[in-house]
């Protein structure tokens, strides 16, 4: 079994993609498999600086959680059209550890429009560390939510394929 990253990037304490960072790593856990969840919330990183930045503790710990897995799934809100500054953030820290890295995305965002926001990152992860983006992202909007519930059962459904998909793709590639 692969390891698996889920990285919660919002800083919201009432986040619809940390329900979905939650949710999935449920599903990553329910057939044993590894996994580390870091939460933004409660590991605060340091602006990206392009210089101390780096040397900060909890950026460290960052890199290192991102090196070792096999898989890094990362759950950002949308806001105004672009993935948080938060998100933005993470991968200007941590930088070339993502390198060659199987990414999985979770976006939770006001409405249906702003679908396509993720492209940015997804664009740079690519580009930037040659990383392989699972296209089966997972988008929900607040109408997919009900509290701390979701509601929206093909987006559950697209958690559970996602969490396949990882863990499909992290096998072959390890062979």
């Amino acid at each position: 079994m692969s390891s698996h990253l889920v990285v919660s990037c919002s800083l919201r304490e009432a986040s619809r993609s940390a329900i979905l960072a939650r949710r999935l790593v449920d599903e990553l856990r329910q057939d044993g498999r590894q996994v580390e969840e870091i939460d933004l919330r409660r590991l605060e990183l340091p602006m990206c600086d392009d210089g101390e930045c780096y040397h900060h503790p909890n950026v460290v710990e960052l890199r290192a959680a991102i090196e070792s897995a096999a898989t890094v799934t990362i759950a950002t809100p949308i806001y105004n059209f672009e993935v948080g500054g938060a998100t933005r953030n993470l991968v200007a820290v941590s930088g070339n550890v993502w390198n060659g890295k199987i990414v999985g995305l979770l976006c939770a965002a006001g409405g249906a429009a702003s679908y396509m926001a993720v492209m940015g990152l997804a664009n740079s992860l690519m580009l930037d560390f040659c990383c392989l983006i699972v296209p089966r992202f997972v988008y929900g909007t607040r109408n997919s939510f009900d509290g701390d519930e979701i509601t929206d059962d093909r987006l559950s459904q697209r958690l559970v394929e996602l969490a396949g998909e990882l863990e499909r793709l992290a096998t072959a590639l390890a062979t």
